[in-house]
């Protein structure tokens, strides 16, 4: 849900932009109370698979595709303040490098896409774990739920910020009507990438999941005087070799799957128009749509210009990108990381070491 050029008027846009930037600046603060040495590195991956698992748009209805947000997923994986962040960077990549959502309206992407979809994500997973037995079962299905609630709501947002400031005069009932019931159906594939990837995180490496922290394991209790008490915590002499190398393998592995799902499976994506193309297109929302500012980028399209075999244009420009996003997102995340040493007067430590 890439909103392109003259969607929306100039005045709302920028507003959106003035609130998006608000909420990056607030994001890269509350970010150094989430990374550390272990999640950081997690992050840019988490930010390079967003942007790879975008480029596989997947049929919803007749002639309708959709596409992962990944703001629940980022949220669940990395904190919400991370997250925040990273939907920011993969929108900033694809709107620059790739011409894909509107360079004027960078802003209404990262509000609605960004950070609607963060917000409201987190909030329902944390109510869901808060109630649920605290198992890996219900910390997937809590995700699943999330994810799907997430996306409709992004969907209105976009309609809140279109009655507003929409460049035509189309009903807005219609619009929130079309807009909503195509996107409550992408909103289903997308909480099954989100259930599946958090489900296999969990299944490996549960301590990195930043939305269950401390919560899948219940502390041990001892019987004393008649009274049931928790047992003390265990201590344990850190390792950290063997956490480096666990961490180094995770990351590759995850790593090397942006890489297959954008070189390579992005080629049997849907070509169809995604839930607000096809929207605008039947609405007439589009009538004053602009020429993206980057149009002439070798990597519009998310294909490389001189390359004619669209199988091999497809997939270097899909690798670009990845690499692009993690290391632009990887910098982002080491340099706020170090902000919390600095902070700190040493090095920054995970919340489960602080405790």
């Amino acid at each position: 849900m890439h909103v392109p050029d003259g969607f929306i008027d100039a005045p709302v846009s920028v507003a959106a932009g003035v609130f998006a930037a608000g909420a990056v600046a607030v994001s890269l603060r509350g970010a150094r109370r989430e990374l550390d040495e272990r999640t950081a590195p997690l992050a840019g991956l988490v930010a390079a698979f967003i942007f790879a698992v975008q480029m596989l748009n997947f049929p919803v209805a007749a002639g309708t595709s959709g596409h992962l947000m990944g703001g629940a997923l980022a949220a669940i994986l990395v904190g919400p303040y991370t997250a925040v962040l990273c939907l920011s960077v993969v929108l900033l990549m694809q709107g620059i490098f790739f011409a894909d959502g509107g360079l004027t309206a960078l802003g209404v992407n990262i509000t609605v896409m960004g950070v609607v979809t963060v917000v409201v994500a987190y909030g329902v997973f944390r109510l869901l774990t808060g109630v649920l037995p605290h198992t890996r079962r219900s910390a997937t299905a809590s995700a699943f739920v999330a994810a799907l609630v997430s996306v409709p709501a992004s969907a209105a947002a976009f309609t809140l910020l279109y009655w507003i400031g929409g460049t035509t005069d189309i009903p807005i009932g219609k619009v929130f009507t079309a807009m909503v019931g195509v996107h409550v159906l992408i909103g289903i594939g997308e909480a099954v990438i989100t259930a599946l990837t958090v489900g296999a995180v969990l299944a490996v490496r549960p301590d990195l999941v930043h939305g269950v922290q401390g919560a899948l394991t219940a502390p041990l209790k001892l019987r004393v005087d008649g009274e049931l008490v928790d047992a003390p915590a265990p201590t344990r002499e850190p390792e950290p070799a063997t956490a480096h190398r666990s961490n180094r393998g995770f990351l590759i592995t995850g790593l090397v799957s942006a890489f297959l799902l954008a070189g390579f499976v992005s080629f049997y994506a849907s070509a169809s128009p995604d839930g607000l193309e096809r929207v605008a297109a039947d609405q007439g929302i589009d009538e004053k749509a602009e020429e993206h500012g980057a149009a002439d980028s070798p990597l519009a399209d998310y294909g490389v210009g001189d390359i004619a075999n669209a199988r091999l244009s497809g997939g270097l420009a899909g690798v670009i990108g990845v690499s692009a996003t993690v290391v632009v997102g990887t910098g982002v995340f080491w340099v706020v990381r170090r902000r919390r040493e600095d902070e700190r007067g040493g090095p920054a430590r995970s919340d489960h070491e602080n405790a």
